[in-house]
């Protein structure tokens, strides 16, 4: 499969595009993030998502490791091999194990999660297939989290299916294709 739009290099990209694509190329592990290198050829739109997505993940109030168990299961869910890719290796360091990523993948529903992850991962499962919560699995979140944290709860899950749903339409290549 092709990618419907290439990613750009200096010229699409403009001088500060480039340089923000070489260095969260690098930070991601690869010598070319193709989403980052795709993305930036709207030049300040892509500045402006980056921002919004920094304050989701990393500079969310949800610690680290819970941010990754709602993206990697988002990407799951909506069989996003790119947002896989790149969020098993930051996962791991968020500790992420192999057993945890099969657990992410069987689902909220896998023996081993506590209550707490049990519940956050159900909410994913149904903001990305019914585009919303019902008042049992709001319940069952807010047993764990405070009010802000909640709402983050929805932002970032539904950041990342939009994220996966544009990856997916623009046809863009997993990083090494």
């Amino acid at each position: 499969m092709r990618p419907r739009i290439s990613p750009g290099r200096l010229r699409e990209l403009g001088p500060i595009n480039w340089v923000v694509w070489q260095v969260l190329s690098k930070a991601a592990g690869t010598d070319d993030a193709h989403l980052f290198s795709t993305l930036g050829r709207t030049r300040g739109l892509f500045r402006g998502w980056l921002h919004y997505s920094g304050k989701l993940m990393p500079g969310g109030r949800l610690p680290r490791h819970e941010s990754e168990l709602v993206i990697l299961r988002v990407a799951h869910l909506r069989e996003c091999e790119y947002e896989m890719d790149h969020h098993i290796r930051l996962g791991k360091r968020a500790g992420v194990t192999a057993e945890i990523l099969d657990r992410v993948r069987t689902g909220p529903d896998a023996p081993g999660w506590t209550d707490k992850h049990r519940a956050l991962l159900a909410a994913v499962d149904q903001l990305v297939q019914t585009r919303d919560l019902d008042d049992a699995h709001w319940a069952a979140l807010a047993e764990h989290y405070d009010e802000r944290s909640l709402i983050e709860v929805v932002l970032l899950v539904n950041q990342y299916e939009g994220l996966a749903a544009t990856i997916t339409a623009l046809r863009i290549q997993r990083d090494g294709v």
